[in-house]
């Protein structure tokens, strides 16, 4: 069985080559803006949100890779205030998301979906918890200096394999899912469907 990750994320295909898992990346291509633009105006919470976004692009690379099981992923930040972080537009807009973020504690739902033949088939949502320490105004200066603009495309704006550990004062939740995908459970299913030895 052939596995597509449905994304160009440079973390999520670093988990699954890491792994030793055999894929293929290919681009969703999906206005994810005004999808979420669409969802949150339903009334959608962080979670679902996740969920969905991950399901519209394992859907829309599933259309056209068929007899593939095709993984579509997504994270979501919701602040402890209950905003939703999107990725940072501008580095004034990241310093202006690190000021929100400071001191207090948020949370990060990756979510994963897998679909085969156009149909989800699977789906997991991990939810972990992000204790932002009180960042200075010349910390969040020299940290942009340093990440500008490689984490422009980080909901959150950190990686934190990287510099931005240095945001936080404590981290509850899987490793992998603060990088971008709940990796364990995605492989226990890779193994049931043949995609991994078992």
């Amino acid at each position: 069985m052939k596995l597509v990750l449905a994304s160009q994320s440079a973390s999520r295909r670093a988990m699954l080559e890491a792994a030793g898992v055999p894929f293929e990346a290919v681009a969703a291509q999906v206005d994810e803006a005004s999808a979420k633009e669409s969802l949150i105006a339903g009334g959608m919470g962080a979670r679902d949100l996740a969920d969905a976004l991950a399901e519209l692009k394992a859907l829309k690379v599933s259309r056209m890779a068929p007899g593939a099981l095709v993984l579509g992923s997504d994270s979501v930040v919701a602040l402890a205030d209950g905003l939703l972080l999107d990725k940072p537009a501008s580095r004034d807009q990241a310093a202006e998301h690190l000021r929100r973020m400071s001191g207090a504690a948020h949370d990060l739902y990756s979510a994963a979906v897998i679909a085969e033949n156009g149909q989800p088939v699977w789906r997991f949502v991990d939810r972990a918890k992000l204790h932002v320490r009180i960042l200075s105004e010349g910390f969040i200066e020299e940290y942009l200096d340093a990440e500008w603009p490689a984490i422009g495309g980080c909901v959150g704006c950190f990686r934190i394999e990287g510099p931005g550990v240095q945001l936080f004062s404590k981290v509850e939740g899987s490793h992998f899912t603060i990088l971008g995908l709940p990796l364990v459970p995605v492989l226990d299913y890779c193994r049931t469907r043949g995609v991994l030895m078992s």
